[in-house]
């Protein structure tokens, strides 16, 4: 099951559930759509994965099965060389 990440890891702008504007790698690192394009183009930082969009839950699902409250951060700014 998808965690669903509440956040860019890059930018740390909010990502609810619903957001069309997630893209994850196989690793579920989240970034947003901005970050995606504009910094990381298309490849993940961290793993080197492709970055697609997350799907989206459906609501009643989502109920039973909440996505993630964790908040992750790993802006450029702190990654090693």
């Amino acid at each position: 099951m998808l965690q669903l990440r509440p956040n860019c890891e890059c930018c740390d702008r909010d990502l609810p559930a619903d957001s069309a504007q997630a893209l994850i790698c196989s690793f579920e690192c989240t970034f947003c759509q901005s970050c995606a394009d504009r910094l990381l183009h298309g490849c993940c930082p961290n793993c080197g994965g492709e970055l697609v969009r997350r799907p989206i839950r459906p609501a009643a699902k989502l109920a039973r099965v909440p996505a993630s409250s964790t908040r992750v951060l790993n802006p450029p700014s702190l990654r090693r060389s």
